[in-house]
C-alpha cells in the first residue's frame, strides 16, 4: 500500500507546484472563456494558445518579431563578412607589423 501512496504524493506536489506558479488559474480562466463563447471557435487549440499568450504579444506580433530577429541575424552575418573583407583589404595597404612607408 505504501507503493500506491508514493505516486499520489508526487501528483499532489506537482498540483501544488502548478497552483503556486499560476498555471491552474490561467488554464481555468482560458477554458472558462472558451466555454462562455457564444459561437465556439473552429480551432479550440488556437483559441487556447492565443488566450494563454494574451499576457504577452499576439501570435502575429511574435511571428513578426521572430522574422525580424532572423533578418537582423542575417544582416549581422553579412556585415561581419564585409568587415572581415575590409580588414583584409586594409592589411594590404597598411600592414600591422608597424612598418611604415617613408
Amino acid at each position: 500500500m505504501a507503493h500506491y501512496r508514493a505516486p499520489e504524493t508526487k501528483r499532489e506536489q506537482f498540483r501544488r507546484y502548478l497552483e503556486k506558479a499560476g498555471v491552474v488559474d490561467s488554464l481555468t480562466s482560458v477554458l472558462v472563456s472558451l466555454y462562455e463563447q457564444p459561437e465556439k471557435p473552429s480551432n479550440a487549440l488556437e483559441f487556447v494558445k492565443e488566450h494563454l499568450n494574451s499576457g504577452g504579444l499576439p501570435a502575429t506580433d511574435a511571428e513578426a518579431l521572430q522574422q525580424e530577429v532572423t533578418d537582423l541575424r542575417q544582416r549581422c552575418a553579412r556585415l561581419a563578412d564585409e568587415n572581415k573583407d575590409l580588414k583584409s583589404r586594409l592589411q594590404h595597404y597598411e600592414p600591422e607589423d608597424g612598418a611604415t612607408a617613408d
